[in-house]
Parts: structure tokens; C-alpha cells; sequence
């Protein structure tokens, strides 16, 4: 394999679409500043019992909330219920390819690792997308490695074009793209887009990602502003949690960044995703968050970001998947392959990670009607 080209996580490549909104700037610029232990459980109290601005979202996120978990999901609750009522989304993702041409040193597409590599000619896709669909699921997440040799623009298209025959909601989660891109990605169907930055810790970011358009950190950031611009409604935002030695920084940015998105674009959707690290590509990664940390960071979104959707990874025991819905998630995934061609039972490549919750659509939906909670298949009707 070739070597190495050493390139910097901050300068863009050729062909990527710059932007100059300010938004990483401001982003970056409040977590560095952002101390954790400078917290005190006054500075919770106040966060808990009025409105939740900056300040507040930094205490929920401090170590001096942890004592108040009860009364952070109490507080929750309320919001989720006053916004979203007793309804949770469900959706499957469909990976449909699993070539990268990134190295990202934590990621089973990793480049350098030697995994059953395939990508499903289109034929192949529509047997997934009925497969999923005979289900009685609505709402379809596709997916790639992050690879514009072996799953072009034009292929994540017609992918989603058939998709959006088959559901009322198409989201991807494939590699950023620019807003021209992004607007014929929306022509073809999609309704929304999910990134995850990872880390916003430009230095440790660097380190993660040694080679590949990916280590570019700044094209990153911004590609859920270009989606809107391209047209889309919604876009997702997430971090690996776990990446970074402190993970209440991650977890601060990440939601800053949702909400300057959010004043900046008020007719978009936003939501947030709780991915934590999980084994992947035969290397057992230390998982260095825990459910409670997890359950903290999700209720601080939900105080912080009270009309953000909310999703809740297959990363999770089920457990912890049905007590957080209705409580701060309002999404939730069912039937879940991270495999290529496996919901059609063909598989032909290798997952990303591995998951903790296998239940299929009848089991999950069960979950949530015993907790009081309406499973809903589609919250949009395109017109």
C-alpha cells in the first residue's frame, strides 16, 4: 500500500467547497474556553430551574451535574413530552457500501484493514430497500464508507432515488459533499443528512486521522451548513464519544455547533446522535464513557436543544435504549445490520462496528408500547 502524504487537518483539498460563516471559529473558540470543573452544583441548580442558555448547557454538562441526574431527567421528560408528546421515530440504516479510502485509526472501514470489502450494484440495493420496507418501516438511513471512487454522487443518488419509491424519509450518512452536490443528492429524494464530526478537537482529530480527504477537519465542520444550502430540511449532528480524553469538550461543541446551525437556518430540522465508541475492525477499543456519563450527556441535549430530535445508537444494550426513549431520545432504530446486503440475507461485506442491540421492528415497537409510547413510522409527508 502506498505511504503516507502528510497533509494538514485544516487545509482543503482541491474540488472542496470552502465556507466562511464563522461558525467553527465561534465553536471552537467556546470549548477551548469551556472548563468543566469550574462548575459548582449552584450553577446546575440555576440551569435546571430556569432557562438553559450556554452557561447552563456547560453546568449539565459538568461533573457537578452528576448528583442530579433524577432531577436532569425530570426536566427532560418535560421537555421531550411538551415537544415531541409520547412519539418515537423508528428507522433502520442500510449500508450499501463499505469501501473508504480514509485511515481513521478507530473505524472498521478503516483503509489499511483487511475486511470483506463490497458494494451493492443497484439491483442488489433494491432487494434491501424491500426487504426493509416488507417490515412496514417508513423511514430508511443510507449509508457508505466514505469512498468517491467506488460509490460516486451519481450512485448515492440513484440509491436514493429508489429509496425515496420505497419510504416517506431518506436521510445518508455518506461522505461530505459540497451544496451542488448536496442539492442533487435532495432532487433524488433525500430528506436529510448526518455527520459525525468525531472529535472537535482539531489536534486530536489530526491524530486519528492519518490519511484521506476525512483528515480535512474544516470541510468536516461544515458540511451540515452546505446541506441546508443544498436544499435539504434536516441535518444530524454527532461525536464519537470516547475519542477524546475528556468527553463533556466533545459533547459541549457538539451541541454548540447544532445550535449555531440552528439560529442561523430556523427553518431547518436539527437532532443530535450519542454514538460512544464500540469494537470495530478486530481491535477492541476501551470504551471510556459510561451509561451514566452517556445518559447525562442525552439529557443536557434534550435541556439545551429542547426541539432537536434525538437518537439513540444500536452502539447500546437494549436496556439502556428503552429507558432513554421517551425520557431524552425520540428516535430509535430497529432491525439493524451494519453488514453489506444482510437485511436480504445475502451479505457480501463486512459491518463497521459491532452492535448491542439486535431486535427487529416487532420487538422494539414492543419495547415502546409497554413503556406507554407510540411507535411512529413517518413524522413527514413529502408533497
Amino acid at each position: 500500500m502506498a505511504s503516507r502524504k502528510h497533509t494538514d487537518a485544516m487545509d482543503y483539498l482541491d474540488n472542496m467547497e470552502m465556507l466562511d460563516s464563522g461558525i467553527m471559529d465561534t465553536v471552537l473558540g467556546e470549548t477551548s474556553a469551556y472548563d468543566p470543573g469550574s462548575f459548582t452544583e449552584r450553577d446546575v441548580m440555576d440551569a435546571l430551574e430556569g432557562e438553559c442558555g450556554i452557561d447552563g448547557f456547560a453546568a449539565l454538562l459538568s461533573p457537578a451535574a452528576e448528583p442530579h441526574l433524577e432531577d436532569m431527567a425530570e426536566r427532560a421528560r418535560d421537555e421531550t413530552r411538551r415537544h415531541f408528546g409520547n412519539s418515537v421515530c423508528l428507522f433502520t440504516p442500510l449500508y450499501v457500501s463499505n469501501y473508504c479510502s480514509n485511515e481513521c485509526v478507530y473505524c472498521g472501514f478503516n483503509c489499511r484493514n483487511r475486511i470483506n470489502r463490497a458494494a451493492l450494484d443497484l439491483e442488489g440495493v433494491e432487494r434491501e430497500l424491500d426487504a426493509i420496507a416488507a417490515t412496514g418501516l417508513k423511514e430508511v438511513l443510507i449509508l457508505t464508507g466514505e469512498s468517491r471512487a467506488r460509490s460516486d454522487v451519481g450512485y448515492i443518488g440513484e440509491c436514493v432515488r429508489l429509496a425515496s419509491e420505497r419510504f416517506s424519509t431518506v436521510g445518508i450518512e455518506v461522505y461530505p459533499m459540497n451544496s451542488d452536490e448536496y442539492a442533487h443528492i435532495h432532487d433524488c429524494g433525500a430528506d436529510y443528512v448526518t455527520v459525525f464530526q468525531e472529535t472537535y478537537d482539531p489536534i486530536r482529530y489530526e491524530q486519528l486521522h492519518l490519511a484521506g480527504p476525512k483528515r480535512i477537519f474544516s470541510y468536516r465542520f461544515d458540511a451540515q451548513e452546505r446541506a441546508l444550502r443544498g436544499g435539504m430540511r434536516g441535518v444530524a449532528f454527532g461525536t464519537l464519544l470516547g475519542l477524546r480524553d475528556d468527553f463533556r469538550k466533545d459533547a459541549f461543541a457538539c451541541g454548540l455547533h447544532a445550535m449555531e446551525i440552528q439560529r442561523r437556518y430556523p427553518h431547518a430540522e436539527t437532532s443530535m446522535s450519542l454514538p460512544r465508541l464500540r469494537p470495530a475492525g478486530g481491535v477492541d477499543n476501551h470504551v471510556a464513557v459510561t451509561e451514566a456519563q452517556l445518559l447525562q450527556v442525552s439529557l443536557a441535549y434534550r435541556i439545551f436543544l429542547p426541539f432537536a430530535g434525538q437518537t439513540i445508537s444500536t452502539r447500546e444494550r437494549p436496556v439502556f435504549r428503552d429507558g432513554i426513549v421517551g425520557l431524552s431520545a425520540t428516535k430509535i432504530s430497529a432491525g439493524v445490520s451494519v453488514g453489506i446486503g444482510e437485511h436480504s440475507g445475502e451479505a457480501h461485506g463486512d459491518g463497521q462496528f459491532v452492535i448491542s442491540d439486535p431486535r427487529d421492528l416487532a420487538e422494539i415497537t414492543e419495547a415502546l408500547r409497554r413503556k406507554g409510547l407510540q411507535p411512529v413510522m413517518t413524522d413527514y409527508v413529502r408533497t
